[in-house]
């Protein structure tokens, strides 16, 4: 089991990458390269600093007012077994918990385990790749189009993609 987890940094408290207050945890390393994405200093894998999973869960509980945690990145599905570690720690914790990728939840279904673990333990999951031409401003926690906010829960329970809104 892992114990720490490549990430290029924390915001403490963030009201844009989710509902409510959250700790918005952002992993070093993607392969998508998606043209004009928001965090391109993410996708390298050799940069970021480690950081232990217990100082990551343990931020979610410093401030009462942190409603959830978001893991984002970078594409946190990119790390799979730190990522595994991290939401199991993190559901000890109470809080929501949502995730942003790259990856459809179909292609990570497809994936198997430990990535089908993960989307039955976490809230909502933000799937697809960033599309520049399908860039929509007016979206809530989404950058194009084409990405879905999917409740994983009803998702996995009626074995059919069942978004969500905020």
């Amino acid at each position: 089991m892992e114990h720490r987890v490549k990430i290029a940094g924390v915001v403490k408290e963030s009201i844009v990458d989710g509902p409510g207050i959250r700790v918005a945890i952002f992993f070093q390393g993607c392969p998508h390269n998606c043209k004009g994405c928001h965090n391109p200093d993410t996708h390298d894998l050799n940069g970021g600093h480690w950081e232990e999973i217990e100082t990551l869960a343990a931020m979610a509980c410093q401030n009462p007012l942190i409603t959830g945690v978001t893991l984002s990145g970078g594409d946190p599905f990119f790390q799979p077994e730190a990522m595994l570690a991290l939401v199991n720690r993190l559901k000890e914790t109470g809080k929501s918990i949502i995730a942003y990728t790259g990856w459809t939840i179909e292609e990570l279904l497809e994936k198997g385990e430990p990535y089908r673990e993960i989307l039955s333990k976490i809230d909502f999951l933000i799937d697809g790749r960033f599309i520049l031409e399908q860039r929509d401003l007016d979206l809530k926690f989404r950058g194009s189009k084409n990405q879905r906010v999917i409740d994983c829960k009803q998702t996995l329970l009626q074995g059919k993609v069942v978004e969500h809104e905020f």
